[in-house]
């Protein structure tokens, strides 16, 4: 299995739109604009199975640049976490992936966030006669937690997060997971994380928020579970890349756009 990060920056990516105009324009925040793991464009991901197919989980306003900064072509599903629009903002851009696939794209949310997409992109959903793809299009597959799903060489098993006011959905893949949009495990969830070697957790920032991990929750997490290998996403302004490098404890390390995992 092959997990390629497409982001990992907050809902506002780093650098954030502000501050001095200029060649490094942008509210940097602690991050050194002169690494270029520190900038980031909004969380998502890609799950590869060993035969080839691929699992995009969530499509942010960054979905077309990501995919051509990774040299990635297509995908053949989507999950979406939750409806917030740093992780559904780039749905229309899916409808490229239609066109290389030449099928609609399977759609697997949540009957609440499937009913939070289409009404905002109402034209998405309307019936499709084919075969021309001007608009995405999509053959939607409700999901909830407690559900397993199995795709040609994915078996997925879906779990519910605390993401501040609302829920979002969290993936586990063999001894992989991830978990983008987090700030509270139930025991349930920490149960389905049982046994998982590589986890992509939310950390936004080191300090306490409401509706995001932080730093000393997922250390607390991590002794938990036992997990070998922990890499943080949804980071913010305030989470450098090289101080993380040198202030993490062994094991536990900032993802960055590109970032890819053989599994």
């Amino acid at each position: 299995m092959k997990v390629t990060v497409l982001g990992c920056g907050g809902s506002a990516g780093v650098p954030m739109i502000g501050g001095e105009e200029g060649a490094q324009t942008g509210i940097w925040g602690v991050c050194d604009p002169a690494e270029p793991r520190n900038r980031r464009t909004r969380s998502s991901i890609v799950i590869e199975g060993e035969g080839g197919f691929r699992l995009l989980v969530d499509s942010g306003p960054d979905f077309r640049h990501q995919m051509l900064a990774c040299g990635l072509s297509h995908v053949h599903a989507v999950l979406y976490t939750h409806p917030h629009s740093d992780h559904i903002g780039g749905l229309d851009e899916l409808r490229a992936i239609n066109r290389v696939i030449e099928t609609p794209l399977p759609l697997l949310a949540t009957h609440d966030v499937l009913e939070e997409l289409r009404l905002r992109y109402a034209y998405a959903f309307a019936p499709w006669k084919g075969p021309e793809f001007y608009r995405p299009v999509f053959d939607e597959r409700i999901v909830q937690a407690g559900d397993e799903i199995a795709f040609p060489g994915l078996d997925l098993r879906i779990f519910e997060q605390r993401h501040g006011r609302i829920t979002s959905l969290g993936v586990r893949c063999g001894n992989f997971a991830y978990s983008t949009d987090v700030e509270t495990l139930s025991d349930e969830a920490l149960l389905r994380l049982e046994g998982v070697s590589i986890w992509i957790v939310d950390c936004f920032q080191y300090e306490p928020h409401p509706a995001h991990a932080w730093l000393e929750r997922v250390l607390v997490w991590r002794e938990r579970l036992g997990i070998e290998h922990v890499i943080l996403t949804h980071m913010g302004p305030e989470m450098d890349y090289q101080t993380l490098r040198q202030t993490l404890p062994a094991g536990v390390e900032p993802a960055y756009d590109g970032m890819v995992l053989q599994i």
